[in-house]
């Protein structure tokens, strides 16, 4: 069947909302992304489906990551006439066990996590569900009275863990390429780069650059223009673009559309790290589908309008994340940078009028198109419109991918919706931006989420990426981390970068191994800023942040680490030493149980000892002290 209008689109849309909410059989949704994978869903989802094989009244089914990866793997069971109830933690025992008590009436277990309040998509308003009027079973919260999901707003992610990434038709059922079809037969290119503008929203991909104001400055240059994707997501401890990429690929596929219809192309890519097999496999159902439909290709929706997409597999180089970099690496040569005094607006891929957005920027764009641009502009800050998703991690409780409105405070994303930094520690900083992001301390905690206020205190949004640091963490050691990072991914092209960054990589090390001297403060400050100033791409120019903040906010480390020799958090093992406090000790013998060396010894029940010579520093035994007695000195 080829699409040939919106009614076609709305006739699959009931048809599958009817099956997603069927009366007559139990729907059983797996999250199968790469964190449930790897959590254990793979062997969950295998388990059930075998078990209820031959048994209609049971449906078993995936979905992407649903954003709590803490709880994973997540399972989600609905029927008709009940509402849609979350399990954390499943196991393939565990699988079986809460089918069951859902189908005898829900036996409250440990591992209930919530459910779900239908619609979740803020899309699907016209939809009428059944399961929207259904009361609350007793005792279970719903999902967005959990403190995870309490201040979130989903746009992009709206339907990752909600549908099957496989299923082109389940997209349609949640409104999915509704956006396309009504601007192919009701608007003009103008007006949807208009509604682009006018929405405020801004490239999620780092730059933060007005989306709608580089898609009308590509549309005015003569050529063939191009539409490209970037899914080359290399920050350490990011996974955002994965996530949608996994959980709801055909978003981006329609925001690509949309770009391309707007600005006058009829090719796009799709440039995606290899190190992401499953959201390639994703990607390649998902356009394979969209083919058969009449969405791509030739004569969309019977009109005139063209569009093809292609996947290119990166080979995981972090520079490749820059625009021209990645241009380049498309056109088959090595990926490096260059200037940029002709935009790639203007002469970009095979020097020609180039548009590059990141996965969640094109996520975003049918909804603008389908709700209107005030809509998605009444949400966030003057200057940073609509919502942004973050991957949490680090010292936090709840690790996972979050999406909330712009002007979000930090406070509120590390304690409210992360839960705030385990085991009663103290929390200490939050980087933003990725490696190249700045350490922000806790007294900027109210600090509001946007580009300016970000910038203001030396970070800056990134991608998304956001690490959280707690009272154990060295952020002398954190720069040097970033830095050696940095190091490895610099493409060597111009020498403040290349030999800038080696510089102040062997500083920091030399200051971690106890060797530093008065003036390294000084000198990291002039060499971040000199990279700053003079390196040719993102890369360079952004690097040093991790350096300078941490002296700006943190300098008392960097002074203990050259002046006193010791390390206050007990991380560069140069400087310092585990201690047993006898007074605190309990005798409980857990850390000597623990130790790799056989470094502890003591009676039970009587203050331990610790020989020296025997320990490596390791740190187990710090952290399986309950009593505090574990000293570093």
């Amino acid at each position: 069947m080829k699409i040939q209008s919106v009614k076609d689109l709305e006739k699959i849309s009931r048809e599958y909302s009817t099956s997603l909410y069927h009366p007559e059989y139990v729907k059983v949704n797996i999250g199968m992304a790469s964190c449930g994978i790897a959590a254990g869903a793979e062997a969950a989802f295998n388990t059930a489906t075998e078990a209820f094989a031959d048994d209609k009244a049971v449906h078993i089914g995936q979905t992407g990551c649903i954003g709590y990866c803490e709880m994973e793997p997540l399972v989600e069971i609905f029927s008709g006439g009940t509402p849609r109830v979350i399990y954390k933690s499943i196991t393939p025992d565990k699988v079986l066990d809460a089918i069951s008590d859902y189908q005898n009436g829900i036996d409250q277990k440990k591992w209930v996590l919530g459910q779900m309040r239908d619609p979740r998509s803020l899309l699907e308003d016209e939809i009428d569900n059944p399961l929207a009027k259904v009361a609350p079973f007793e005792a279970i919260p719903f999902l967005e009275d959990i403190p995870f999901y309490k201040n979130q707003v989903k746009i992009a992610l709206r339907n990752c863990g909600y549908i099957d990434p496989d299923c082109i038709e389940e997209y349609i059922a949640k409104k999915g390429y509704f956006a396309l079809l009504q601007v192919l037969t009701h608007s003009e290119p103008g007006k949807v780069l208009e509604t682009v503008k006018s929405s405020g929203l801004r490239g999620r991909g780092g730059g933060g650059f007005p989306t709608g104001i580089k898609w009308a400055t590509c549309a005015k240059h003569d050529g063939d223009r191009y539409i490209i994707c970037n899914a080359d997501e290399g920050d350490p401890g990011a996974y955002m673009d994965r996530s949608i990429l996994e959980g709801d690929p055909h978003s981006v596929l329609e925001g690509m559309l949309l770009a391309g219809y707007a600005i006058g192309s009829s090719q796009g890519y799709i440039y995606v790290r290899n190190e992401y097999p499953l959201a390639v496999k994703r990607l390649v159902t998902a356009i394979k589908q969209a083919e058969a439909y009449g969405l791509l290709g030739n004569n969309i929706a019977g009109t005139d309008f063209r569009f093809n997409i292609r996947i290119s597999t990166g080979a995981g180089a972090f520079v490749c994340g820059e625009s021209t970099a990645l241009m380049a690496s498309l056109e088959g040569n090595v990926g490096r940078p260059r200037a940029k005094y002709v935009h790639t607006v203007e002469k970009g891929f095979r020097d020609s009028p180039t548009n590059l957005n990141n996965v969640e920027t094109y996520a975003n764009v049918p909804a603008i198109v389908l709700k209107g641009a005030e809509w998605f502009a009444g949400m966030g800050t003057d200057h940073s419109k609509g919502t942004k998703v973050f991957s949490l991690v680090g010292k936090i409780k709840n690790t996972g991918l979050v999406e909330v409105p712009m002007g979000i405070s930090l406070r509120e994303i590390a304690f409210n919706i992360g839960g705030g930094v385990p085991k009663k520690k103290v929390f200490k900083a939050i980087q933003t931006g990725g490696p190249s992001g700045g350490c922000i301390p806790e007294r900027f905690l109210d600090l509001p989420v946007d580009y300016q206020k970000l910038a203001e205190v030396g970070s800056i949004m990134g991608s998304g990426g956001m690490i959280a640091m707690d009272q154990d963490t060295c952020m002398v050691d954190v720069a040097r981390y970033f830095m050696d990072f940095l190091k490895e991914e610099s493409c060597g092209q111009c020498n403040p970068c290349r030999e800038g960054i080696k510089q102040v990589l062997d500083i920091l090390t030399s200051i971690c191994a106890g060797k530093g001297k008065e003036g390294d403060i000084e000198l990291l400050e002039e060499l971040g800023s000199m990279i700053q100033k003079f390196s040719l791409c993102g890369l360079g120019t952004s690097a040093p942040n991790p350096v300078l903040t941490t002296i700006l906010y943190f300098r008392d480390e960097y002074e203990a680490h050259i002046r006193d020799k010791k390390c206050p958090s007990g991380v560069c093992k140069a400087l310092f030493h585990y201690e047993i406090d006898a007074d605190a000790c309990t005798g409980c013998r857990v850390c000597a149980r623990k130790c790799p060396q056989d470094a502890i010894t003591g009676e039970k029940k009587k203050a331990h000892e610790l020989n020296q010579d025997l320990c490596i520093k390791c740190g187990i035994c710090y952290d399986a002290c309950k009593f505090n007695a574990i000293a570093i000195r």
